[in-house]
């Protein structure tokens, strides 16, 4: 089977899935491809890196949360976070009766290079932001925004910057491309698959 591997700058406001019964933007607009679907979600109100391909069995091991792939998000989170909030983070925080898995944090030192939302986040003068970068090895609905949520630091903006070793780059917002040879065997590598 020929496979096709797409990566995909999703932007904000756009459905991770090709259709919509209430009319909103679906990667449709944006992928002419047919026969591909995301490996994995991103929500509606989220950016960044999309998979999209028609390999079963690649999306299998992407979503399974037994597989454990690292997904990197950049997250800008109202406030700034304190030590003890940054640590519950990275050892897991309790959300819906489920503590998440551990999960890798860093303060980034200055503002990301993203081009600017549209429409931009709500700005208030008197409360800082601060960026973060976050690793998680699993992809619960909305878990990024409900960890950050649960240490008192809701988020404002989140961006998929990564899926195991595939990188967003310097994609702009709804362009794509097809994954390069190198970047498809150290995919297939870290998944299990011989080529």
């Amino acid at each position: 089977m020929n496979y096709r591997y797409i990566l995909l700058y999703k932007p904000y406001r756009v459905l991770c899935q090709f259709q919509d019964q209430q009319g909103r933007s679906t990667l449709k607009d944006y992928v002419p491809i047919p026969d591909v679907y995301p490996a994995g979600r991103l929500d509606y109100d989220s950016e960044g890196l999309v998979l999209l391909t028609n390999d079963g069995w690649l999306q299998h091991r992407l979503t399974d949360p037994r597989y454990g792939h690292p997904r990197t998000y950049w997250v800008q989170v109202e406030g700034e976070p304190d030590t003890a909030a940054l640590t519950q983070l990275t050892a897991g925080v309790v959300i819906q009766g489920y503590r998440t898995r551990p999960a890798r944090v860093e303060v980034l030192d200055q503002d990301p290079p993203l081009p600017p939302r549209n429409p931009p986040i709500r700005y208030r003068r008197h409360i800082p932001t601060q960026w973060l970068s976050l690793t998680l090895r699993e992809g619960r609905n909305r878990q990024v925004r409900r960890m950050t949520a649960a240490v008192g630091f809701p988020t404002l903006r989140l961006v998929r910057v990564a899926i195991a070793n595939l990188q967003l780059g310097d994609l702009a917002p709804g362009q794509w491309r097809e994954i390069l040879p190198s970047e498809r065997q150290a995919l297939w590598q870290s998944c299990g698959r011989r080529p």
